[in-house]
């Protein structure tokens, strides 16, 4: 058995389910069921012997240790984490207390129960940590991507929890020898991602005629990774990295967020033309023609990274891996996807959901 935290939400459900498709080996799933966790995304594993469920917090320092010892797991992904910036931007402590402590006492539980295993068992064991491209900072337009040695630089409350975290990741392998990993990947997209980001935000919102809110100029750079070839690179590094490593994962895909936002319009376009789905623009009352006649420019949030690009040259070389998806399919599949799960939308966009989106992004326009 393997234990995932955070496997109800966006990538880790998307890991529970590849993990699943592709071995009989049981995962128990530690999910505290925050604004963006969300069982729906694992409905179609209800009835399964190989999966369990328990809704508990990673900061609970006994649920924890009684979780091992009763179910023994091999491996420890932990993918648990508060993760959207504007969020820590307006609440920086729930991030500190989700990223920083509960992965200590994550760490500490996991070292514990380390501790007592023996021969095959301790040797066996792994905890692998999934962290963001966010902790190195930002990069000019000609700056070479982020490798494993790159010097920490992080500039949002969000970015440098996860790197605190990752510091204490590393710390209880040179301190304890505990036999950890460390995964930073690259901006994910595609299936059950919440619609606070910025791909589902702007499917949803052109879909209901809302403005396509961007950021400043909109040439925010981002490498692209979709969701399933994170989940297959993880799954490799649980394999075969070497314990007290740091592997890039990247989809080799950087994009401006204006390219992005275009890019939706255009399939949005061919895949659901505005005109016969009757779609009326919420600000002007008249009927879309073209989704991009929604792209609004609002002001820009505090401290925007400008460019993130992830080297995954060294996961490659070293472990065979890289991504099987490029943008053009990958984007196709997450725009399809979205167009045939729209109960699955309806039901993650609540109250507090649309007040969020509309705090966020409908005030201070250019």
């Amino acid at each position: 058995m393997i234990l995932v935290t955070g496997g109800a939400g966006f990538i880790g459900s998307n890991f529970v389910l590849r993990w699943c498709a592709h071995t009989d080996e049981k995962v128990l799933n530690l999910d505290a069921l925050t604004y963006a966790g969300n069982l729906a995304n694992l409905q179609s594993l209800n009835g399964s012997e190989q999966y369990q469920f328990v809704q508990g917090n990673i900061g609970d320092a006994s649920l924890l240790t009684r979780l091992f010892a009763e179910h023994h797991p091999r491996a420890v992904v932990h993918f648990a984490a508060e993760s959207h910036v504007d969020r820590s931007i307006a609440g920086p402590e729930a991030f500190v207390e989700t990223n920083v402590v509960g992965t200590f006492r994550l760490l500490e539980a996991a070292r514990s129960y380390w501790n007592k295993l023996e021969g095959a068992a301790k040797t066996a064991f792994r905890f692998l940590h999934v962290s963001t491209d966010e902790v190195y900072g930002t990069l000019g337009v000609s700056d070479p991507a982020f490798t494993e040695i790159t010097a920490y630089a992080p500039n949002s409350p969000y970015s440098a929890s996860k790197a605190a975290s990752d510091h204490l990741v590393r710390s209880y392998f040179h301190t304890y020898g505990m036999p950890v990993l460390t995964t930073n990947c690259s901006n994910n997209y595609g299936p059950f991602h919440f619609p606070e980001k910025l791909i589902p935000l702007m499917i949803v919102n052109a879909l209901a005629g809302k403005a396509l809110p961007v950021y400043g100029d909109g040439q925010q750079i981002r490498d692209w990774l979709y969701v399933e070839d994170h989940c297959s690179g993880i799954r490799r590094v649980l394999e075969a990295g070497v314990c007290g490593q740091t592997y890039n994962i990247g989809g080799w895909n950087e994009k401006t967020n204006i390219d992005i936002v275009h890019t939706l319009c255009s399939l949005l376009d061919e895949m659901a033309p505005a005109a016969q789905r009757g779609v009326i623009n919420q600000q002007s009352g008249k009927p879309v023609l073209q989704y991009a006649e929604l792209i609004t420019y609002v002001t820009d949030r505090p401290g925007h990274d400008r460019r993130y690009a992830i080297d995954a040259r060294k996961i490659e070389r070293e472990l065979g891996w890289k991504p099987t998806e490029t943008f053009e399919t990958g984007i196709r599949k997450t725009v399809e996807w979205y167009l045939n799960n729209q109960q699955w939308v309806a039901g993650v966009i609540d109250g507090s959901y649309r007040d969020w989106v509309a705090k966020q992004y409908e005030t201070g326009k250019q």
